[in-house]
């Protein structure tokens, strides 16, 4: 079947994801910088990387519906499944934020990172077994290093966080540095593949 409706409602759901996010910050009651930090504090900081993270995915999803333009029920599935573990962010971001970033907040942020990164793998396996478009898909993503390094980067915060959970939060920061790297991958696949594009 197409892919229309399925990026349709992906992109709703994470634009509902942001706006969220953002109902969750405090305004300030006054008109100086240091009211904003009293008002939204941590809050702002993890509101950002949060909307960082969402980011990442959307561009990721759409870049990897450019090569591939059908899809089965097993991606469907796979698909709900990551937007199910995407749409908690704005859960745990907030618990993190309310919990000035203490131990059991920060590791449930990182089960939810890494939860949602291995729904994002599993998307991607079940689009490379789709005939027709799925050997495409695995001619572009390759070896996916970054892919695989990821989960093993979340999993290291989740152990730092037992030591002193501020610190659990650079290595979150990290993987979202390394995604936002450009990834030319898909558009150096359309550009030796121009029918594609077209």
């Amino acid at each position: 079947m197409p892919t229309g409706r399925l990026e349709a409602f992906s992109d709703g759901v994470l634009a509902i994801i942001i706006t969220v996010m953002v109902l969750e910050l405090h305004e300030p009651e006054g008109n100086r910088l240091s009211d904003l930090w009293n008002a939204t504090g941590v809050g702002l900081l993890t509101y950002v990387l949060s909307f960082v993270y969402i980011g990442i995915y959307w561009n990721n999803h759409h870049h990897m519906f450019q090569i591939v333009d059908y899809v089965d029920g097993s991606v469907l599935w796979a698909n709900l499944h990551l937007l199910f573990w995407l749409s908690l962010y704005p859960f745990t971001t907030a618990w993190l934020d309310v919990s000035k970033v203490s131990l059991t907040p920060t590791v449930v942020y990182g089960v939810n990172l890494l939860a949602a990164a291995i729904a994002y793998y599993v998307l991607q396996l079940r689009m490379m077994r789709v005939p027709v478009t799925g050997p495409r898909l695995r001619d572009v993503v390759g070896d996916d290093l970054k892919g695989k390094l990821s989960p093993v980067i979340y999993l290291s915060g989740i152990l730092v966080a037992f030591v002193e959970p501020w610190l659990a939060l650079i290595p979150f920061v990290i993987v979202a540095a390394l995604w936002l790297i450009p990834d030319r991958r898909v558009e150096r696949y359309l550009a030796a593949h121009q029918e594609l594009a077209d």
